[in-house]
C-alpha cells in the first residue's frame, strides 16, 4: 500500500534530527582536518559510535521510507544525480578529502536496486525479514576489508581478487588504492536499507503508522522535510563560515 499522500511527522522529526547531528559532525571534522585543531576524542571509538550512529539513521530510515512512496525510480535516480555531484565538487574542490561512493550514492543506488526484489520482499514476514537482514549486515560488516567476521574477528577470508576496480568498489569490494572520505559500498549497507524496509513492513502489518502522524512544534522538522537539499549545501556553507572566522581572525 503506497502512504506517500500522508506526512509522517514523527519520520520529518527524526530525519531532522539526523541531519543536525550530521551537521555538527562535520563542522568538526573541518575543524580537525582542514583548520588543523588537536581534538584527540573526536579520533576516538565514541565518536565513531556517534558517526555511524547519524548514517544507520539515514539508511534505516530511507529503507522504511522507501516501501512506502511513490516514484521510486525517479528518487533514487535524483539522489543518485546528487551523490555524482557531491563527488564531483570535492574531486574538483578538496581532492585529499574527495568522497566517492558516500551516502547520497548508496541511498539513490538502493532506491534503484530495491525496484527489482521488492515484489518478492513484499511477501516476506517482516519479522522475519527484519532479523535475517540485519543479521546479515552485522555478518558481512567487515567485507570491505577483506573478510566475513565479527567484531572485528576474521571467519573467512575473502579472495583478493575481488577487490579489483572502482566498479567492485562501488559494491563493497575496494581495491588497496581505494581512498574517500566518505564510503558508503552497496554491501554490506543495502542489508540495513532492506532492515529498514522491512521495520516498514511490521508497522503495516501492525497498523502503527498512526504513531507517526503526531505533529510537534520542533523545529527539527523542516530541516527533515528539505534534507536532500540542505545536504548538497551545508559543507559549502560551513567553510565559508570558517572562512570568514579566519579571516576575522575569530578562527
Amino acid at each position: 500500500m503506497i502512504r506517500d499522500m500522508k506526512r509522517y511527522y514523527v519520520l520529518d522529526l527524526i530525519r531532522g534530527a539526523a541531519l543536525i547531528s550530521m551537521i555538527v559532525y562535520h563542522a568538526v571534522w573541518d575543524l580537525v582536518y582542514i583548520e588543523g585543531f588537536n581534538w584527540s576524542w573526536y579520533k576516538s571509538d565514541a565518536a565513531y559510535i556517534w558517526q555511524q550512529s547519524i548514517c544507520w539513521t539515514f539508511i534505516l530510515l530511507s529503507g522504511f521510507c522507501w516501501r512506502i512512496s511513490s516514484k521510486r525510480l525517479k528518487r533514487g535516480i535524483i539522489v543518485s544525480v546528487a551523490g555524482l555531484l557531491v563527488t564531483a565538487m570535492t574531486v574538483f574542490f578538496s581532492p585529499d578529502s574527495r568522497v566517492v561512493f558516500g551516502i547520497l550514492t548508496l541511498l539513490g543506488s538502493c532506491m534503484i536496486i530495491m525496484i527489482i526484489p521488492h515484489k518478492l520482499l513484499k511477501k516476506c514476514n517482516p519479522v522475519i525479514g527484519m532479523v535475517i537482514s540485519f543479521l546479515l549486515f552485522v555478518f558481512l560488516r567487515n567485507i570491505n576489508s577483506g573478510y566475513i567476521g565479527f567484531a572485528g574477528r576474521e571467519i573467512i577470508s575473502l579472495p583478493h581478487g575481488l577487490y579489483g576496480n572502482l566498479f567492485t568498489a562501488f559494491w563493497g569490494f575496494p581495491p588497496s588504492d581505494f581512498s574517500s572520505s566518505d564510503y558508503f559500498p552497496v554491501l554490506p549497507w543495502i542489508l540495513l536499507f532492506i532492515t529498514g524496509y522491512f521495520v516498514c513492513g511490521i508497522f503495516e502489518k501492525k497498523n502503527l503508522f498512526r504513531l507517526l502522524e503526531h505533529k510537534t512544534t520542533t523545529f527539527l522538522e523542516w530541516p527533515g522535510r528539505h534534507s536532500l537539499v540542505i545536504y548538497l549545501i551545508h559543507q559549502p556553507v560551513i567553510m565559508i563560515i570558517f572562512y570568514l572566522l579566519s579571516a576575522l581572525c575569530l578562527l
